[in-house]
């Protein structure tokens, strides 16, 4: 047995080495080209940060971004309330009338290509449009509607799983001691629930920041986000300020997980 073991952990590890290359090369990559001096991917003229000051002096990119973050943050708080409040209905409340229908509906988003999603959202927002007047052409309210109807579906899920799995036991317990619901919730539940809300916060303000698609079909003239942004630049040739943009959201996106991280460790 440890003869065998021996002898597979060298190709495991080959292939390991091989997996995380091929996802993290391109990305070094990347962010060896936004120290270019040229414009060119095949040529490479000397060290330079002349890209990061485009960049910071580029207020479409800045504005896209803004926009993005904005709406990211707006649909995640919303997705995050009423996705909780789907989690705890599936988890704590049984069997209810309904209850198939409103897990299908909740779960559509999940396995529903997103050009469905947004064509569908589309004709929802044109149709609101012409028969209450509401909203009037589309913009980042209605990308924020879009985004959190699609978040909330992961939320959910990430809500129910963590009820599930910490039980009734002391919720029990403490309605046997006669104290009334609210209190239940607030001292029991929601502290419990708190490490799977910051999850669905944050997947969720990570879909919206990552998406196309959706906010394609539900955006409009002067909210265009920053996914939109740097997509239709990949159509007229990546400039090297589009890697000095990657290059800094890779470096906070690496920011946060290694102080979560420490975080974790820190006693």
């Amino acid at each position: 047995m440890r003869q065998r073991h021996a002898h597979s952990n060298p190709a495991t590890t080959a292939w390991l080495v091989a997996v995380y290359a091929f996802l993290y090369v391109p990305i070094a990559f990347l962010i060896a080209l936004s120290f270019n001096d040229s414009r060119l991917v095949t040529e490479w003229s000397g060290f330079s940060t002349r890209w990061y000051v485009a960049l910071w002096h580029d207020p479409e990119l800045i504005d896209a971004a803004l926009l993005s973050l904005r709406i990211a943050a707006a649909s995640a708080s919303i997705a995050t309330i009423v996705g909780t409040a789907a989690g705890i209905a599936l988890a704590r409340f049984g069997r209810f009338r309904g209850r198939t229908l409103f897990e299908a509906l909740l779960a559509a988003p999940l396995v529903l290509p997103e050009v469905i999603t947004g064509l569908s959202l589309l004709l929802l927002f044109v149709a609101l449009e012409q028969t209450i007047g509401w909203p009037a052409g589309r913009g980042a309210a209605t990308v924020t509607i879009a985004h959190a109807s699609v978040a909330v579906a992961y939320v959910t899920v990430v809500i129910r799983a963590r009820l599930a799995e910490s039980g009734t036991m002391q919720e029990e317990a403490a309605a046997d001691l006669y104290a009334p619901p609210w209190r239940v919730f607030a001292r029991i539940t929601l502290p419990r629930m708190a490490p799977a809300l910051v999850s669905g916060w944050l997947l969720s303000f990570t879909l919206s920041m990552d998406d196309v698609v959706v906010a394609s079909f539900t955006s409009g003239p002067g909210a265009s986000t920053l996914p939109m942004v740097v997509f239709s630049a990949t159509r007229l040739g990546v400039t090297p300020e589009i890697y000095a943009l990657a290059t800094v959201i890779v470096t906070f996106a690496a920011a946060i997980l290694i102080f979560a991280g420490w975080r974790r460790r820190s006693p």
